[in-house]
C-alpha cells in the first residue's frame, strides 16, 4: 500500500488516561494505547488537514507494567498550596504501529492538495527525522521517540500468547472536519489482543458513540497550506 507506513514508538513512561479515574484528580493509564493516542502520535510525525490517518495494527512489544508516582498538581484557584495525587503510568513502553492515510473527503475545498505520492514522501522523510513535532505518549510529561521499522520483524513479548481482552475503553473522538457533522462525538470500543497484535475498528464502525456537544468545522484554504509549506521550506534551508 503506497500510503501506508510502519514505525516504532517508545518511551520510559506513558499515560493513556482512563477518564473514569479522573474524578478525584488522580489518573490511571489504560493498559494499551488508545486509537486516538496513536493517531495523535502519527499526526505529530506529519499532519495536513487534507489527509486522515487510520491505525491498521499495533504490536505491544514489551510486557505491560505499571508504576504509581506521587504528583503535586497545581491548584489554579489557590497557588499557595497543592494536594498530593497519585498517577499510575505504564512503564518501559514500546509499540510497533502500522498506519495509512486517506484523503479527507469532507474537505473538498482542499482537493488541490490531493497528491498521494507527495504526502507519502513527506511522511517518510518526517518519520526518518523523528517527527515534525514532539512525540508524547498520552500526556506531555511522557516523552516518546519514533523511528521507521519493518512491522513484525522483531520479536515481541506477547507473540506466543492467546487472546487478551481489555474491556470497554475510549476509542477516540470524531470531529466535524472528519464526519461532516456539526458535533463532537466520543467513540468507545472493546479491543482485544491476539499474539501481541491489536486491530482497532475504523472510526465509522464504532457502534458505541456519544455526543459531547456542537462544534463547527475548521476553515482552511489552499493559500493557507501553500503559506505553511513555503515557511517550512524556508526554515529547512536556513538550518
Amino acid at each position: 500500500m503506497k500510503n501506508q507506513i510502519a514505525f516504532k514508538v517508545w518511551g520510559d513512561y506513558a499515560l493513556f488516561t482512563d477518564p473514569t479515574t479522573k474524578m478525584g484528580a488522580e489518573k490511571l493509564s489504560y493498559q494499551i494505547p488508545t486509537y486516538q493516542a496513536l493517531k495523535g502520535i502519527t499526526e505529530s510525525i506529519y499532519w495536513k488537514p487534507t489527509i486522515m490517518y487510520y491505525i491498521d495494527e499495533v504490536r505491544i512489544m514489551n510486557p505491560i507494567q505499571m508504576e504509581s508516582k506521587g504528583i503535586l498538581p497545581v491548584k489554579y484557584n489557590d497557588m499557595t498550596s497543592s494536594d498530593l495525587a497519585y498517577y499510575t503510568y505504564l512503564k518501559n513502553t514500546c509499540y510497533e504501529v502500522k498506519v495509512h492515510f486517506e484523503f479527507n473527503k469532507q474537505r473538498p475545498d482542499l482537493k488541490d492538495d490531493y497528491n498521494e505520492d507527495k504526502h507519502y514522501q513527506i511522511l517518510k522523510r518526517s518519520l526518518k527525522a523523528g517527527g515534525r513535532r514532539d512525540i508524547f505518549l498520552g500526556t506531555r510529561e511522557c516523552q516518546g521517540y519514533v523511528e521507521p521499522v519493518e512491522f513484525g520483524k522483531e520479536s515481541g513479548y506477547y507473540d506466543d500468547q492467546g487472546e487478551l481482552h481489555f474491556g470497554t475503553m475510549v476509542h477516540g473522538f470524531s470531529y466535524p472536519d472528519e464526519t461532516g457533522n456539526k458535533e463532537l462525538l466520543i467513540r468507545l470500543c472493546q479491543p482485544k489482543m491476539k499474539q501481541g497484535i491489536i486491530k482497532f475498528e475504523r472510526p465509522e464502525k464504532c457502534l458505541l458513540t456519544r455526543s459531547l456537544g456542537e462544534m463547527q468545522k475548521k476553515s482552511f484554504s489552499s493559500n493557507d497550506i501553500e503559506s505553511v509549506e513555503s515557511l517550512f521550506t524556508q526554515l529547512t534551508k536556513e538550518e
